[in-house]
């Protein structure tokens, strides 16, 4: 076991950001996390965060997991320096939101599955592709011979293995390990990921944070908040992170028009 204080982070604003989908709640303030092969036991209360691991694991895989690099600080006093107010509301409502640093393969496969979808089918289908391999996430070559008709992934499973053919002969991960723009570019080659699924894998999967990918749910922001414009900041060095406070706004905080 291990305590650590982190500030800035918030397990359920985590969770519930539509970033990760392989994380289980198992009390009010406690998860199951699974990434990289290892699985991690953490309950959070107040900004004291109690790990399964020790000190080692932890300095050698979760630190970094969690994004204990980026300066949160920083971005806080961006937003409330500014005149957006509902940028500020936002971030108020979800500022225990972090960018973690996944796995890229498992980020690209999830993103591709989350086309057209929601949370909790992205979540049943990359369960059952799991189940299938151990309750590990399948690499490239595991996938290619997995069995997806049963996975709820309907059209999707075409451009998984579009992905996985990709990943077999096309590109590696220093391919993508290119600034923002050359990432993006690579994976818009690959059928089946357009630029807002290219943008997410940028975002999470690289931590590219000047990615701000634009979904339904981002448009109408947009269009609401914004006159259908990309404000400012929306082109800034913390766009991904800006993004993902509005996202889990808008998904979660009841609007009166």
């Amino acid at each position: 076991m291990f305590t650590v204080q982190i500030d800035h982070m918030n397990l359920h604003q985590i969770a519930n950001s539509g970033q990760c989908f392989r994380w289980q709640q198992i009390e009010d303030n406690s998860y199951i996390i699974p990434a990289f092969g290892k699985e991690l036991t953490i309950s959070q209360d107040g900004n004291t965060f109690i790990l399964s691991c020790d000190e080692n694991e932890w300095n050698s895989l979760w630190r970094n997991y969690f994004d204990l690099e980026t300066n949160y600080n920083e971005v806080e006093n961006i937003i409330m320096e500014s005149n957006d107010d509902f940028l500020k509301a936002a971030y108020q409502f979800g500022s225990g939101i972090r960018i973690l640093r996944q796995d890229l393969w498992e980020v690209i496969i999830s993103f591709i599955i989350s086309q057209n979808n929601n949370i909790p089918r992205i979540k049943k289908s990359i369960k059952k592709i799991c189940t299938e391999n151990n309750d590990k996430f399948p690499e490239w070559y595991d996938l290619i011979n997995m069995d997806l008709a049963d996975k709820g992934l309907g059209y999707r499973d075409e451009y998984i293995r579009n992905a996985c053919y990709a990943r077999a002969t096309t590109f590696t991960d220093d391919d993508l390990e290119l600034g923002y723009v050359n990432a993006k570019a690579q994976l818009i080659k690959i059928k089946g990921i357009g630029n807002k699924v290219a943008d997410c894998i940028c975002l999470f999967g690289l931590h590219h944070l000047d990615a701000f990918p634009i979904d339904t749910h981002i448009k109408k922001i947009l269009d609401r908040e914004y006159n259908g414009k990309l404000p400012d900041w929306a082109e800034s060095k913390y766009a991904g992170l800006f993004q993902q406070y509005i996202f889990y706004y808008e998904l979660n905080h009841k609007h009166i028009d």
